[in-house]
């Protein structure tokens, strides 16, 4: 953890800068707020731009040509680098900038549109670069959502399906690659395929975690379901460990499961269960609108159940989606300490948050390093019959709080997920997010000591965070007998670079 008594060895620029940031935040906060938001004006118009340039549903196949007609140029320019997609990576949601982008071939790939919407097949076809925000606004209108709807409104289509995307609803519908029905991709020799579990099949389960080292993808056809005005959402407090984890078991392995389960553990032994269900009504008094710029953060809205007992809220489609992103779940605290004080949120509550393809862009050495070794970000997925010891594992090396717990479901499917099981199984996203209690923090001994229980537990690291594992453990965790012989088949070598190679640590950082 980053100490109020820190005192720089020697003073200089750099450790004045850090100095301020480590006890001064609050000056620094004041000038990244205009920041952000003139930021955030810039991002929009230059989106709009983007957008109008490149959006043409009806000329998907010309924009799919340009991809091909860049990839088999590559064979003439590409002077033996492995080819990537051409977004920068600063905009990427990964924490690091991805440095290997600067030793690649790069590919522009700009689909940016919905492409077709068919409630008949109850399917929504969309290129890469779809938002969820551009997604669920445009399915929101029609009465529509997807299964799965993942937190941030700057994630894309492509990015879910080459790495994941989880949410509440996953105990129902599993991971985001579990709603998808069929993929277009553009191979290493420049040809389209389209995959699917009856087409194709050993690509179509081969693609989801393999990051773009397969091929481009130009579209994804995703189910769609009917949705609602509202999420009832109820909230139960448990003041031990043993009833929070029994609590949130029964209601995620229930029959009549609700349609969104989570819970948000803010010590070891005290956490708060949420259940939602989507609904039309909303009873008077009950409505919450959690998403309005003046609204306390949810994190710490939820947090008041542990005193006041058990409740039911009503809370817009919308704003239950997206309830954790005013704050960035709970990493705003860090960034702005008294930004939920009720005069700051009516004040400048409209400014947050501060978009994090800024906080990377304008990231210096000093605060890249000071975020590096004393802040954690981790989304590690293990079976739920080994939540409590995950819970004790974070507890007794990290001591982050709140831990995000998010429950999806697991089939037996060929892919880089292997459960070990021929039938499906139960797992638990345990969310770690923030700046470790624990004294003697040492992230890269202690995530490599988090990254080798998840493994002996059978269990996944997501790979958009940090790291430490060498390449036969990250081989021992994800299984990769399909994704080698696809590779092989379809001649990736030399061309894209296996997957290890754009998620390790190093690859990220430079």
């Amino acid at each position: 953890m980053v100490s109020n008594s820190y005192l720089p060895e020697k003073w200089d620029y750099d450790s004045v800068v850090e100095h301020i940031i480590v006890n001064y935040r609050w000056i620094f906060v004041m000038f990244l707020l205009p920041l952000s938001c003139a930021y955030d004006l810039w991002y929009y118009t230059r989106s709009k731009i983007v957008f109008a340039l490149s959006s043409a549903p009806a000329k998907h196949q010309e924009k799919v040509a340009h991809v091909q007609k860049q990839v088999r140029e590559y064979g003439v320019h590409g002077n033996g680098r492995n080819m990537c997609t051409a977004r920068p990576g600063w905009q990427t949601i990964s924490p690091q900038n991805m440095a290997y982008k600067s030793k690649m071939y790069p590919v522009e790939v700009n689909l940016v549109d919905i492409l077709e919407i068919d409630t008949d097949k109850k399917t929504v076809r969309c290129e890469p670069l779809v938002t969820m925000g551009q997604l669920t606004h445009t399915l929101d209108r029609l009465g529509w959502t997807i299964p799965i709807v993942p937190e941030l409104d700057d994630l894309t289509v492509g990015g879910l399906v080459m790495g994941t995307g989880i949410e509440t609803s996953s105990h129902k519908y599993g991971l985001f690659q579990h709603i998808c029905l069929s993929y277009e991709v553009v191979l290493a020799d420049g040809s389209v395929v389209e995959c699917s579990q009856e087409s194709n099949p050993d690509l179509f389960y081969s693609v989801p975690w393999s990051y773009g080292t397969l091929g481009f993808l130009v579209s994804a056809t995703i189910r769609i379901i009917p949705s609602k005005r509202f999420v009832k959402l109820n909230y139960i407090p448990c003041r031990t460990e043993d009833d929070m984890i029994t609590t949130f078991e029964k209601e995620v392995e229930r029959s009549d499961a609700s349609d969104f389960v989570e819970c948000l553990v803010y010590s070891k032994d005290k956490g708060v269960v949420m259940t939602g269900d989507f609904v039309d009504f909303c009873e008077p008094g009950k409505l919450n609108e959690i998403g309005t710029w003046h609204k306390p953060w949810f994190f710490k809205h939820v947090e008041k159940f542990l005193y006041e007992g058990e409740a039911t809220e009503y809370i817009p489609l919308r704003d239950y989606y997206h309830r954790h992103s005013r704050s960035i779940f709970w990493e705003i605290q860090d960034i702005i300490p008294f930004g939920n004080n009720v005069v700051f949120r009516y004040l400048f509550g409209w400014l947050i948050p501060p978009k994090v393809s800024l906080l990377k862009l304008t990231q210096g050495k000093t605060l890249k390093r000071l975020y590096e070794t004393n802040h954690m970000i981790q989304d590690m997925l293990v079976p739920i019959e080994d939540l409590k010891s995950s819970l004790e594992v974070f507890d007794a090396e990290v001591q982050i709080y709140p831990i995000w717990l998010c429950p999806f479901k697991l089939p037996p499917n060929p892919g880089m997920l292997n459960t070990k099981s021929d039938s499906e199984k139960m797992f638990v996203d345990v969310g770690v997010y923030g700046v470790p209690k624990r004294s003697g923090f040492d992230v890269v001994k202690i995530t490599r000591k988090i990254e080798d229980f998840v493994r002996k537990v059978n269990g996944f690291q997501m790979m958009y965070a940090d790291s430490y594992m060498t390449k036969d453990e990250f081989r021992s965790m994800f299984d990769h007998s399909l994704y080698d012989r696809e590779r092989k088949r379809l001649q990736c070598d030399g061309k894209f670079p296996e997957v290890y190679d754009k998620v390790n640590k190093k690859a990220r950082s430079g």
